[in-house]
């Protein structure tokens, strides 16, 4: 009865309560920026410079577009190593050559774990769990990348080259195909995806995607894309601003659950195929299955999939994405397609566009145009975070457990005091300096563990495309790989869509080829 009287008899007592109310929540306001600031200054890693940063948000209005360059910008004003505030999540930031070998080669066991991210550790993963990249370090981890270690070594990877030698083939074909022999423009880009993807379900579960109409193919590429920026460090700000998680409505949170759904299924449907083949013995070697029958391996389901997961997004993240760039780039330099092929001429004639899958990296250019690639197109340019599991000494300075730290693969391999011409695409460079050090995959404890399979894939990959085919431009596209980032927030920078024409070199030898090798398959499934 009250409420009802109060706004017509008692219209002063309802202008007073809303005012109280409005002063309270101001006041509750203020109480929590005060006290959230003294809890952000008070993180701080004592005895580093840094940028100056905002309350609440910190430095994070000025890193949501190209952080990797950003933080190389800042790298001239305050020094190799400083320190940043993401929300109240202070990050020690390493940007040169030297510093990162200080701190992550030196320090490499104290800097062996990962940060938690509330968006992708506790809304995204907990159900089919982490990949082993970005798992915090526990006693799972450590048997889960004894088990990838294990698959991933060099005298496994020789057992790989069957696989190899058909994704690598068809997606010669594919180029062919599509392309109508040279005579139109297209996307590389889901040609791409079907190489990496097959080639991932392939090694894990023994079974390919032999075809981009499958919609298992569209549902995969779609969700791990969309997980992808899940991981970004700065894409999802409740990650740092603990307030924005108690939000209902977070369009965030909400996708990311929707993802963790529809990756569930395609999980599921994997693992329970691979099975169903176990049982009845029918099923081909493969890293899923191989740890399944290793008896010391110990691994349990979610395990098994971690290993998986982490083959599957780094297949689709890091080669799709590069190769992506990569043939944007070499559309637009004959030069340096002809040294490829005078390269490649030591080893192979225009008789053989299909180059031996055995050839374990002898084309010395091939080996250093990939290189150079992976270098200045790098494609995760902030390496996945660290977490210190202890105190680290650096330049006097205690660096105190618990700290997250970033490596800027980007800005070390950019390093001016390793090339002093960073910023030309020159893949001789690696021909000059063969020991140089590449960031792209990490460096330390935690480095990429299927590097030397991602290497192997792409040197097989270049080498039979470059001989296959002349690429020519088809449609504009920026190469540079600051201004041509098709989403300058993700975690991995892609490419912006383009075409090119893929102009067989030697059509009838290149279709005679294609031909042999499907009927050797035929005859070999037979």
């Amino acid at each position: 009865m009250l409420s009802a009287i109060l706004p017509f008899e008692f219209p002063e007592l309802k202008i007073q309560a809303s005012l109280l109310i409005g002063m309270v929540v101001l006041s509750i306001a203020l109480v929590y920026l005060v006290v959230n600031e003294f809890i952000r200054r008070a993180a701080r890693v004592k005895g580093f410079a840094g940028p100056p940063n905002w309350p609440i948000v910190g430095n994070i209005p000025y890193i949501r577009y190209n952080a990797a360059e950003k933080y190389r910008q800042w790298a001239k004003i305050y020094g190799d190593v400083y320190q940043i505030q993401l929300g109240n999540v202070p990050v020690i930031v390493v940007n040169t050559a030297e510093a990162a070998k200080k701190l992550f080669v030196q320090n490499s066991n104290a800097l062996s774990s990962r940060p938690v991210f509330w968006t992708f550790h506790k809304v995204l993963s907990n159900t089919a769990g982490t990949t082993i990249g970005t798992s915090p370090f526990n006693e799972s981890l450590k048997r889960r990348r004894k088990g990838a270690a294990s698959a991933l070594n060099k005298p496994s990877i020789s057992t790989y080259i069957g696989h190899l030698d058909v994704e690598t083939r068809d997606f010669v074909r594919e180029l062919l195909e599509d392309g109508q022999k040279g005579q139109v423009g297209i996307d590389p880009t889901p040609m791409i995806q079907r190489l990496s993807l097959s080639l991932a379900l392939t090694l894990n579960w023994g079974t390919r995607m032999g075809s981009r109409t499958d919609p298992l193919f569209s549902e995969i590429t779609e969700v791990e894309e969309a997980i992808s920026k899940f991981r970004s460090t700065t894409g999802n700000l409740q990650d740092y601003i603990p307030i924005l998680r108690l939000n209902p409505f977070s369009s965030g949170s909400r996708t990311a659950r929707e993802m963790r759904r529809r990756r569930d299924v395609y999980l599921h449907r994997l693992n329970r195929d691979l099975d169903e083949r176990m049982k009845r013995k029918i099923h081909k070697p493969c890293i899923q299955a191989n740890i399944i029958l290793d008896k010391e391996a110990a691994l349990n389901k979610e395990e098994l999939t971690s290993i998986s997961l982490t083959m599957l997004s780094g297949g689709l993240d890091t080669v799709t994405t590069l190769i992506q760039w990569s043939i944007a780039l070499l559309g637009q330099r004959p030069d340096i397609q002809e040294k490829a092929i005078q390269g490649v001429r030591k080893y192979h004639t225009s008789e053989q566009p299909l180059c031996s899958a055995h050839d374990d990296q002898k084309c010395e250019y091939i080996v250093a145009l990939v290189r150079e690639c992976l270098r200045y197109f790098c494609v995760l340019r902030l390496a996945l975070p660290r977490t210190s599991v202890k105190d680290i000494s650096y330049d006097g300075k205690i660096i105190p457990a618990g700290s997250t730290l970033y490596l800027n693969a980007w800005a070390c391999n950019m390093d001016p005091t390793i090339w002093p011409d960073p910023e030309t695409f020159r893949p001789e460079r690696w021909l000059e300096q063969p020991e140089a050090p590449l960031f792209t995959y990490g460096v330390g404890y935690r480095m990429c563990a299927g590097s030397l399979l991602a290497n192997r894939e792409l040197y097989l990959t270049f080498i039979r495309m470059l001989n296959s085919f002349e690429i020519l431009p088809d449609s504009p596209v920026e190469t540079d790989p600051v201004i041509g980032s098709a989403d300058p927030t993700s975690l991995v920078a892609m490419c912006k869509p383009y075409k090119v024409i893929f102009k067989p070199r030697n059509e009838q030898a290149l279709e005679t080829a294609i031909k042999e090798a499907l009927e050797q398959d035929r005859v070999n499934s037979s």
